[in-house]
Order: C-alpha cells, then structure tokens, then sequence
C-alpha cells in the first residue's frame, strides 16, 4: 500500500484556536507520557480512538501515544514500563491502574525483514519503524488517524477522518479488500465503531466485509475472544448481534448459533436472546459488571436447550443431560473462540442449574442460594421468565425468596452488654 494510492490532498493541519481539544480532557497520565517524550526531544502524539472520542465529546476509555521514540527509548525513559508484543511492539506505561500504550511511528513495507506477511497477506509482524506520515496511512480507518500533537497542540489529519467525522461516516484507509486481508480482525472492529459512535460503513468497506469474511477463521481463537467480548461488552450489544447476521459473520465466531438460526428457530428463543442483549447493554451503560460467562451462555443457550431436549425430556433427569450437551457444544465452541476456563464453566453451570429453579420446597431453595453462580443462573432463569420460556410465578417466587433472605438493616443491632466486673474477695484475715 502506497501513499499514493491512499491520499489524494495534503496534511490538514487546524491550530488550536479552531479545534475543540482540550488539555483538561486528556488523562494525567497521558500528559505525563507526551510532556516526557516531548522534553526528551522526541515528537509526541495522542492518537487514535482517543482523540476522535474527544472530537466526538465521549470521553474516552484509553489513550493511546504515537511517537517517534523506538520502544528502547521509551523503556529507558520511563522506569514503570515494559515492552509487549511480538506481532507489534508497543510499550506499556502503568500508572497505578492507569496504563498509556505508547507506539512507535511505523511504515508498512512487505520488503522489510520486520514485516512478515502469510499467504493470504496477513500480517503476522509488523516492526517497521517510519515517521508520522507513514503511521498515518497504515492504520485502518480515516477517523482513526487524526493525531493531537503535543508539541504545538495542533489537530493533524492526514486522511480525512475530520470530514468523514462530519458526515458519521467509517472509512477505511486504503482498498478496503486488501485491509481484511492485512487483519481480518477489522471487519469485528468496523462493526464495534459503527455501532459505539452510530456511524453508517461506508459502501466499499461494508461490501469488502461480505467478501471478506471467511478470513476470521484464520485469526487465532484467542484473539477472537477479546475482540468478540469487546463487541458485546460495548453497550450495543444488540445492534452488534444484528449487524453480525446482517454481514453473515457469526458462523464465523458461534457457528453452533448460526446453524440454528438457519433452521427455523422458536420465535420465544429469539426473543430471550434479543432480552438478555438488552439487559446487557443496561448493565454495561449503567457501569455495572458484566460476564464473559453469561454471554456465551445466552448465544449457546437455544443449542443447548434444543440438544439437551432431544435426549432427554423428563424434567428430573434433564440435569444430566444438560451437562452432558454443554460440554460437547462448548468443545465446538472453544475452537473458533478461545474461551478462559472460568468463563466457559460458567457458562455450563448456569445451563445446568435451570431445571433446580423448579425446587422450592424445603431446603432445596436455601442450598441453591449458595451456589456460586446463583445470581447469574437467576438472571438467566427471570430472562426466560420474561419471555415465556420459564413460568412466569416462578420467576416471581424466586425473586421474592431472595428479598425475603436479605438481612434487615433498618434497625442498629443491640448493643452487646459488658459484663461486670467483679472485684476480688479480701481475705477476712
């Protein structure tokens, strides 16, 4: 990929008397790392998701610095750092909690021996180092490549991402067929931003992503698993799940769901899993925790339910069958995306502990309340309650019995009497 092939104007370069950047907007510790790089006489930059969020007026989650320091020269400068990546070299700079990913500027060349591509032309390790120009072209969307120069506070885009901002619109640098081809992973990551900043892809990208998409079955499953979780992790998990039948590219990421969505699925199961999406999204607007666990275990859900239904459908032995079809279709699923242990029992001990819902009486209910995954199988279980998958009055016993299991705290507790102290018997001698 050429720079000619890639830019058809000039750097546009908006002072910042005419941009809506602020120093007050950026983390501490971003200025920090910039300030340093700066004074060290290296040029600095904030670039990426960070300073399109703030053109945008969201605040953004990470910073991220571009510089034409190499990652030795970043280490030396800044004890509370290390450097990671084989496929890219980057450098983290850890604040307390706050980590800075700093990169060094760098120029896409298949003929250098830091660059190595497979066959399909992905790129497998790209270490090349160039200046900021290069940099520019070789991210992957135009309103990622804007650049917040701390030297002079300057907007620079080298790529028109501040029109395309104008028109909500997600761009790709380059032909966008060769860009999947590079990293397929950005057809995942064209899909995530459309959805956060609601942006229409743009005509040649969305139609390359049709293409293009069987190219995710060659990107390792464990890279898959942070960019799937991030998808549904977003706040927009439901436009998400749309979008990735729309582009046909679930079969791609939970091919057991594909399948059965092929087959004339329940209307009811639709409905819990488009439910659940929502409650998701609630929950990770609303900043309160979210599970990888519980997600796999809704998308997986309708398979297992169907599976586990055909080989058993007495409801007292369905335990069993249950664990037995959510090992094997976790073990399929485990191949496309790779899923941490944790999670994926997770997943397993919710789909097994449905049928126990149905026990309330003695001490069954107080037992289940003290599984570890209780509160999470409960959701599950009022999520299909809600859409007619669960009886609704059980959904509604369960919920009462916990509240009546809280302890009260309207009342202090009584204070505990000391007791008194008696004195020691004098001797009458």
């Amino acid at each position: 990929m050429k720079n000619e092939e890639v830019f058809s104007d000039k750097l546009t370069v908006i002072p910042r008397n005419r941009h809506s950047i602020s120093r007050k907007s950026i983390s501490d510790s971003a200025l920090k790392v910039l300030y340093r790089l700066s004074k060290s006489g290296h040029r600095a930059c904030l670039v990426g998701g960070g300073v399109r969020d703030l053109l945008l007026g969201i605040h953004p989650k990470d910073f991220d610095v571009a510089t034409d320091a190499t990652p030795e020269e970043v280490r030396a400068l800044f004890k509370n750092s290390r450097i990671i990546g084989r496929r890219f070299r980057l450098v983290h700079i850890r604040f307390g909690r706050d980590i800075i990913e700093v990169a060094t500027f760098r120029a896409h060349a298949e003929d250098s021996p830091k660059t190595e591509l497979d066959s399909n032309g992905r790129i497998l390790r790209d270490n090349t180092f160039g200046d900021i120009e290069e940099d520019a072209i070789r991210r992957d969307f135009t309103v990622n490549a804007l650049y917040y120069d701390i030297a002079d506070y300057s907007l620079l885009d080298y790529a028109g991402g501040l029109d395309d901002i104008d028109r909500r619109q997600l761009r790709l640098i380059g032909d966008a067929a060769t860009r999947y081809q590079e990293d397929p992973v950005r057809m995942l990551r064209a899909l995530r931003f459309a959805t956060k900043l609601d942006f229409d892809i743009e005509a040649s990208a969305a139609s390359a992503i049709h293409d293009n998409g069987h190219l995710l079955a060659v990107v390792p499953p464990a890279r898959m698993f942070d960019e799937v979780i991030k998808l549904f992790h977003s706040g927009r998990a439901v436009r998400v799940f749309a979008l990735l039948r729309e582009f046909s590219l679930l079969k791609y990421l939970v091919p057991a769901l594909d399948e059965w969505l092929r087959d004339d699925p329940s209307e009811n199961l639709l409905d819990f899993i488009d439910q659940a999406l929502v409650n998701t999204d609630t929950r990770v607007n609303s900043g309160k925790p979210v599970s990888p666990g519980f997600i796999f275990a809704v998308l997986l859900w309708p398979v297992v339910l169907q599976q586990a239904n055909q080989i058993q459908s007495d409801r007292q032995r369905m335990i069993p069958a249950l664990v037995q079809v959510g090992e094997t279709v976790m073990k399929r699923q485990v191949r496309h995306i790779s899923i941490p242990r944790r999670f994926s029992q997770m997943a397993r001990d919710i789909w097994s502990t449905q049928p126990r819902f149905h026990r309330t009486q003695g001490k069954q209910p107080q037992r289940m309340l003290e599984f570890p995954v209780f509160r999470a199988a409960y959701d599950f279980m009022y999520i299909q309650a809600m859409v007619g998958l669960f009886p609704h009055k059980l959904g509604r016993w369960w919920t009462d019995f916990q509240a009546d299991q809280e302890p009260s705290h309207t009342a202090e507790p009584a204070k505990r009497k000391r007791p008194r102290r008696r004195r020691p018997r004098r001797d009458g001698n």
